[in-house]
């Protein structure tokens, strides 16, 4: 048998059950026919096989990213915070001004990835700053985790929120002394504002696939989507998959960023189960936000914030209210997930799945906590017990290290506690909850092995792990967390050919030099879909 690609002279990280590291691999179709030395894959080479010598650069399975968010793409269409370097609000008024220009009135101008710990007066944008950009456009400005923006007086009133709205919680809608709104939502009455602001189909759809292009430019070939504005955005997804404009691999969370439960009990009528799909676009876990942000910061946790002894955080839902939504889902079949950052969202999640075995005692389900932030051993325990699958975020700690040790404390020591689950052995996959943070992987292999901030600070030393284990937890573990540990997740034959080529090899790389490493090529589906260029980066199957 022929191969259609055979890579020579690498090193080759399977990551199969031995932690083997060979030196060739050699692909058929879709398929993997073949992995060893080079001498194993000789046999497949004629003259119709593209043979590429890899000169000891790393082939790895294609990342797996367990959660992140495809909307990230929307950021490419507004102000992106990130990308233009926005470093002052003098900066970020002149960028919002330009796209005025750009926006036809009544039209929304869109912000994204503001973070105000980063900037030079450290604070947000004023209702009154924004108001005298436009009054006639609503501005909406999303700040880095998502769960809280600030927006002008037009943008208010088309989400209907006004100083006489009382169906959230004070500290939800942010006013002055005066009882002025300052335009600053917070948690749930940010989900409003933002479903409000959200994109037209048409514009999700272009959106999506650039987010496609640059999570292959990343090496990344399967995403589990963590969600966006109920049917419309899930339905859009799967539109965007069946016409080639994504072109990773999708497990979708049904999860809406507003009303979740609407959302879950929609599916579980209309009969669409965790499962159904194929290997392009799969459904997921039924999904519900039950806190805050880690960064913002507005987790629920046990004991109050470092930064503050008065701040325990926000909670979406009670006990009870938790147990009625993940409940009914588990019974009817539903691979179940819960947002959930800190330790007190973490215990009543785990209270709900254990519950729900009690009631209706399934094998196999897997069912997972999304970021688990603060993860103490209490917890680690429970989640072993139960066989619970956490989707830690180890390029958080790059970004918002130094604010998590000024708002936990101590408690940094078992934040997203990767060394942990390890000696537990529970079975965690990692994920960027890109836009939040970057969806590079390599970024984040290098800060759960390094476990350091962007500045150097030593964020939780005591959870570092090795680099082998590192890439497992973006590749099979993700697998593992999707059902499709069968099909992908590791180079082995038989299984599906997604891999990505680094430009070095990663296991001979000093472990502070991670993060440089480069993605020269990712194939899906045995397709060479991204090969690097001079450019930022090129998709060469268009």
């Amino acid at each position: 048998m022929a191969a259609d690609i055979v890579f020579l002279n690498g090193e080759v990280v399977p990551v199969d059950h031995e932690n083997n590291v060979e030196q060739s691999i050699a692909i058929k179709g879709n398929k993997i026919i073949a992995v060893g030395s080079n001498q194993d894959t000789s046999s497949y080479i004629t003259e119709k096989t593209k043979v590429i010598d890899l000169q000891g650069k790393t082939v790895l399975p294609g990342f797996i990213d367990s959660h992140l968010h495809i909307l990230h793409g929307t950021n490419k269409l507004g102000v992106d915070c990130k990308e233009l370097q926005i470093k002052s609000i003098k900066d970020l008024l002149q960028a919002l001004k330009a796209k005025k220009l750009e926006t036809p009135t009544g039209q929304w101008i869109r912000a994204s990835g503001f973070n105000e710990m980063t900037i030079l007066e450290g604070r947000y944008p004023t209702i009154d700053e924004l108001n005298e950009i436009s009054t006639e456009h609503p501005i909406y400005i999303s700040r880095t985790c998502n769960h809280i923006c600030v927006v002008n007086s037009k943008a208010l009133e088309i989400a209907g929120i006004n100083e006489n709205t009382t169906d959230y919680e004070n500290d939800q809608i942010e006013r002055d002394q005066t009882g002025k709104l300052t335009g600053r939502l917070i948690e749930s009455t940010n989900m409003k504002m933002a479903e409000a602001a959200k994109y037209s189909g048409e514009e999700l759809l272009r959106s999506f696939k650039l987010a496609s292009d640059e999570f292959l430019s990343y090496g990344i070939t399967s995403i589990h989507d963590a969600g966006g504005h109920g049917p419309d955005h899930f339905r859009n997804i799967f539109l965007a998959v069946q016409s080639g404009e994504v072109r990773v691999r999708v497990y979708a969370m049904i999860c809406s960023l507003n009303n979740s439960e609407e959302f879950i009990d929609k599916m579980i009528d209309a009969g669409i189960v965790t499962g159904i799909g194929d290997d392009k676009f799969r459904v997921g876990p039924a999904k519900i936000f039950t806190d805050g942000s880690s960064s913002g910061p507005t987790i629920a946790t046990r004991k109050p914030y470092t930064s503050n002894p008065n701040d325990y955080g926000i909670l979406y839902y009670t006990q009870e209210e938790i147990d009625k939504i993940l409940t009914k889902a588990h019974q009817k079949g539903y691979q179940i997930t819960a947002h959930a950052q800190g330790d007190r969202a973490i215990e009543m999640v785990l209270n709900s799945i254990e519950s729900s075995q009690k009631k209706y005692p399934r094998k196999n389900c897997r069912h997972r906590i999304e970021h688990a932030g603060i993860t103490e051993p209490d917890l680690q325990e429970r989640m072993k017990n139960l066989d619970v699958i956490p989707i830690p975020n180890p390029p958080f700690f790059y970004e918002f290290g130094e604010g998590y040790i000024k708002n936990y404390g101590e408690r940094v020591d078992h934040m997203y506690p990767l060394r942990d689950y390890l000696n537990q052995k529970i079975i965690a996959a990692a994920g960027s909850d890109c836009p939040v943070t970057s969806c590079n992987p390599l970024l984040g292999i290098h800060v759960a092995v390094n476990r350091k901030s962007k500045n150097g600070i030593n964020v939780g030393g005591n959870q570092r792990i090795s680099v082998l284990e590192a890439i497992r937890m973006y590749t099979w573990n993700g697998a593992y967390a999707s059902f499709e540990e069968e099909r992908k997740g590791s180079l082995e034959v038989g299984k599906l050919a997604d891999l990505v080529v680094l430009d070095n090899s990663i296991l001979n790389t000093e472990e502070q030099n991670i993060k440089d490493l480069t993605v020269t090529m990712t194939i899906v589906d045995g397709e060479i879909l991204f090969e690097r260029s001079t450019s930022k980066y090129e998709n060469i199957k268009q």
